[in-house]
Formats: structure tokens, sequence, C-alpha cells
């Protein structure tokens, strides 16, 4: 164990993504003992019974219902921040500027507008930040990272990316605060789409011009009222989004995001097809990264499997014997493992400019992705990612 003091944390909202955080940070010491400890110092809500139950469920030593009054206390180096899009930006900028470092869910932000204000005010502030696109951290697409660096498929021409679940699917789904843009700046695009998004941008590089389609396909949800029927409110986002992209190294991008593909529970999946060969990987399948080369014998080519589980793989040092697979919660594991390793650097003076990956940096790129998306889908045309961006 490090024999740093350890890093309290505050964490800002709950449910479920408070859940995988927080046994992130229970469980990363474990797998990384060279890391410095971390203390579940405070969980904030703003419905108290709820937050205590959480809190005695999660570990956290105490509950607080006012962030802002958190975000400025001398016991708190870490803030997590959990909470619908629309809280993202005001919690980030009172943290950063406090002095913290900034854990934040995807995506960065309600609107570009506000990704591009958190990116200034995170490059200003000494504190570590990271956006929680946490499936570059499965060890199979860390791995395809690498082969790719290592030109192992040669020039790129293609990726294709969908995310496909199928949860909103019922017209008797009830309103919720993905369903408001408001409150989340997207549906599916914002939700699921910003994953494949920053997957393609992590392993083929950057988007240059965008052409989409989106669609709502249930307009009205019912709201949860109680003793009350028929309280119905207007769908604002889309449910489904698809969109074709220029790569600014001349690969091509097929993309794909809908909460409204029957029988896919949590289907993301990417195909890279480069002059020397391809690769495939899939999130339900996670443990495997699928690679094909031109170069093989004639008679055995096609497709292989690799297990991503060997010592050799990133990441997988921490864990288990060869074949012993990992699970959804270890890429959020892997990315605090990353995140904690980057402010003991910084406060060691290694680095001291560096960030890791994905950062808010990252996040406002996904987000001028995003922008351009919904710009092309209002007005059918290609769009420039950064062209007429802010």
């Amino acid at each position: 164990m490090s024999e740093g003091k350890a890093l309290r944390v505050a964490m800002i909202g709950y449910q479920f993504m408070g859940k995988a955080h927080s046994h992130a940070f229970r469980d990363v010491s474990f797998y990384f003992p060279n890391l410095r400890p971390v203390t579940l110092q405070v969980l904030v809500g703003r419905q108290e019974e709820r937050v205590r139950q959480a809190a005695a469920r999660y570990g956290f030593a105490e509950v607080a219902s006012d962030w802002r009054e958190i975000v400025e206390r001398d016991d708190i180096d870490i803030v997590d921040i959990v909470t619908p899009n629309h809280l993202h930006r005001e919690i980030a900028i009172a943290a950063l500027r406090a002095g913290k470092h900034v854990l934040c869910e995807k995506p960065l932000a309600l609107s570009l507008e506000e990704a591009v204000e958190m990116e200034i005010e995170a490059k200003k502030a000494l504190g570590i930040n990271m956006i929680c696109h946490n499936y570059r951290f499965a060890p199979a697409v860390q791995l395809a990272k690498q082969w790719l660096q290592e030109g192992r498929l040669g020039k790129i021409y293609h990726i294709r990316a969908q995310y496909l679940q199928d949860w909103m699917i019922s017209p008797d789904h009830p309103m919720e605060w993905r369903l408001q843009k408001q409150l989340a700046g997207s549906g599916a695009l914002g939700d699921i789409g910003s994953h494949i998004i920053d997957l393609a941008r992590f392993l083929v590089g950057e988007i240059d011009d965008v052409t989409a389609v989106m669609k709502t396909f249930i307009q009205e949800r019912p709201f949860m009222v109680e003793n009350e029927q028929d309280v119905t409110g207007k769908v604002d986002v889309d449910d489904a989004a698809a969109f074709l992209a220029k790569f600014l190294d001349g690969a091509l991008g097929v993309f794909e995001a809908t909460r409204f593909a029957t029988g896919n529970r949590n289907g993301n999946r990417f195909e890279i097809n480069g002059e020397k060969g391809s690769l495939r990987w899939d999130l339900e399948d996670m443990n495997r990264l699928y690679a094909y080369f031109v170069d093989d014998p004639a008679d055995c080519q096609g497709f292989r499997q690799i297990q991503c589980t060997e010592s050799v793989h990133p990441y997988l040092q921490a864990y288990w014997p060869p074949g012993h697979i990992i699970g959804y919660e270890h890429t959020f594991i892997n990315l605090f493992a990353t995140f904690l390793m980057a402010i003991e650097r910084r406060e060691q003076g290694i680095d001291y400019r560096n960030l890791p990956s994905p950062n808010f940096t990252d996040g406002l790129y996904n987000q001028r992705v995003m922008a351009a998306v919904e710009r092309s889908a209002e007005n059918g045309k290609w769009e420039k990612v950064m062209g007429s961006a802010i």
C-alpha cells in the first residue's frame, strides 16, 4: 500500500452509476495495491432517506444534501459527479475552481456551449480531471488500441460501431430525466452514442464530417404520479440516432445508437477494417478480441478469437490467472486506477501538465461530434465537426 494519506471522495448522485463508482473506489486498491488508499467520505443527494440507505450500502462515512458546501470542504480531495447531465457543468466548474480532482460521468455536458466552458476551466485547474468513458478500459479494447498504434492493421478504411439497447421500447415506460432535453441534452445519442463516439476517436482518430438521422418513436410517456392516471409528458429527445462519418485520416464510419433494438440488452460493438486485417469487439463478450490478418496462410484465414486474460494483456496483471475472466465493473476499476495514478504523479511533480485520457478535452471533442450529428439531423446536410463548432 502506498504510504500517502488516503484520498477522500465526495460523490454527488447515488443511483446506477453511484453504485458502479462506489464499487470501483472500494476495490481499486485491492487490485492495484501500490495506489493511494481511498476513503468514501460523503455521499450527496436531495432525498435524505434514499441517500442514507445508499451511503450505508456503498460504505460512505456521511451524507449531505448540498453539493456546494461539499466541494469547498478541506477534507475532500476528489469530487465524483454521477448526477443527471444538466448538473455536470455547475458542479464540475465549482469543484475545479476549489482545487479538487474531478471525475464526471458522460456525456460531459448538456450542450456544446457548456462543454467548452468546462474544458476551459479544466485546463486552468490544478486538479486531475477525467470523464467516465469506461469501455476504453476493457483489456480487449486496450489491446486493440495497442495493435492499431503498432500498425498491425495498416491503413484504416472503416469502423462500424453500434450501441443497441431495448429497455425503453415499451410505451408504458415512464417519463424520466433521460427523456427530457432540459435535463439530458439528448437521448440515445448522448446516453449511449457518446460511448461509441469516444471508442471510435480512441481507436481510429478524429471525426471530420457527419451526416445523420435521429428519430423519436414514442412521443408521449406517462408520468409516475400517485393516484393519478393519464398524466403524460412530451418526449423531446431522440430514441435512436444513426450517422455516417468521415475521419480526418480518410477512414469511413457507420454509427448507430438506439434504445429500441429489441433483444439487445447492452450491445456495444465495433468492427475496424484495415488494409492488413480487421478487429471486432462486443461488450457482451468483453474478454475476447476477434482478429483477422490478411497475411495468414490461405488454408487458415478467418477471424480468430483472443481471450484477453493473460498477464501480458493490458491491466490483467492486477487480476486472475489466465482464463479467469473479468467483468463490467472492472472497466471502472481500471479507469479509476488510471485516475488515481495520475493524481499521485501530479502530486509528485511528474508529468505535471499531462492528463490521463479520457479527460474533459475528450469530453468536449465527443460533444462536438454529437452537436454536428444534431445539426445534420435537423438540416439533412453533411456537417463539419470542427468548422461550425464553438
